[in-house]
């Protein structure tokens, strides 16, 4: 997911630019006494992503060292400015591996060619729903659900039932309560637009947004606004005496709420209307041109491993893409399961992604 939109990006604060996550050790006395043109530049790779990408140190550490590598990951804002850059630099990579581009992008980063066929050691263990690719350009690394959230307290205090699909949102009860992120300028904003388009089909979506207006749906222009300013049961929308108790946000944002709870809350204040999600897969791949391709492969392995697969949640809050991979007790108690979400093919995305966000800005936001 590409997260300036995901909580993990607020939560985490990762700072922008490159940043060396560890270096390998035992070599500094040889480096700084050998010409610049001696050094091992092969044995540097470098991750490009979007900046919400996280890993407990711990854990990239045990990588370098079985690998010999030493991993730089170069941040580039959201996930859609970030392949842009990839588009521009096609054939001259600015990193070995990129991460982050998700299936609402995906088909614009294979129609442009710029990353190289790599099927990684450790596929076979990732859940076959996931892997979109079958030319492996790709490889995927998660996957999280979009999700209107709810403010517990609200709906018990007015003793009304909260939503749990997108139909509830539409009806009276529910009028002058959800606060939605732009579809133009947001991933949620346009994760929930998709989740329309799935659940409604070409034509019916439309026809749903227009009733959403007319039930008072407001739309800001991205999640830190909707969620830490107007959605009434997140810790940041209570300091701002948000009023929306219904938001666009993601499935993780309960256990996220818990985790930064000041005093952590024995049980989350929000939760999950589970009929209005739509799911996101976050891919990684060998960006083509790559200067270290071998170092590249062996990072995009380590992106499936079961180390790095069971410090994604705490980390990203986002899933597991594997099979075998454990969920963090905080995501099995706090957490939501979201069997049915809404999907769309990525072909189907990138084909009328323009117009459909044409079309959403004339009927919701002029």
């Amino acid at each position: 997911m590409s997260t300036t939109k995901k909580i993990a990006g607020a939560a985490l604060a990762a700072a922008l630019g490159v940043t060396t996550l560890s270096a390998c050790g035992g070599g500094d006395a040889k480096d700084k006494s050998a010409g610049a043109s001696d050094a091992p530049k092969s044995k540097t790779v470098t991750l490009v992503s979007h900046d919400s990408f996280n890993v407990t140190e711990a854990v990239l550490k045990e990588f370098e060292q079985q690998s010999g590598y030493t991993v730089k990951v170069l941040k580039s804002g959201d996930a859609g400015a970030a392949l842009n850059q990839e588009i521009l630099t096609k054939g001259s990579p600015r990193g070995d591996v990129f991460f982050g581009v998700d299936n609402t992008l995906l088909s614009r980063a294979l129609d442009n060619g710029v990353f190289t066929p790599y099927q990684a050691k450790g596929l076979d263990t990732v859940k076959p729903e996931f892997v979109l690719d079958k030319q492996h350009r790709v490889t995927p690394v998660d996957s999280g659900d979009i999700c209107v959230n709810y403010d517990k307290a609200y709906f018990a205090e007015k003793k009304i039932a909260p939503p749990q699909t997108l139909d509830d949102l539409v009806k009276p009860e529910y009028k002058n309560l959800l606060v939605t992120e732009n579809a133009a300028t947001s991933s949620p904003g346009l994760g929930f637009l998709l989740a329309s388009v799935g659940k409604y089909g070409e034509e019916g979506w439309k026809d749903y947004w227009s009733k959403l207006k007319a039930n008072g749906v407001e739309v800001v222009d991205g999640w830190e606004q909707a969620y830490n300013e107007r959605f009434s049961g997140s810790a940041g929308g209570k300091k701002a005496k948000g009023d929306r108790p219904l938001v666009v946000s993601y499935a993780s944002s309960p256990p996220v709420e818990v985790l930064y709870g000041e005093p952590q809350p024995a049980e989350a204040p929000t939760g999950v209307a589970t009929g209005t999600c739509f799911r996101q897969v976050e891919f990684a791949g060998l960006l083509k041109g790559a200067k270290n391709e071998e170092g590249g492969k062996a990072l995009i392995d380590f992106l499936v491993s079961k180390k790095f697969q069971e410090d994604v949640p705490l980390q990203m809050f986002v899933n597991p893409v594997v099979k075998d991979a454990k969920l963090p007790d905080l995501f099995t108690k706090h957490g939501v399961v979201v069997d049915k979400p809404e999907n769309v093919a990525p072909e189907a995305i990138a084909k009328n992604r323009e117009q459909w966000v044409k079309t959403w800005s004339s009927l919701v936001v002029k």
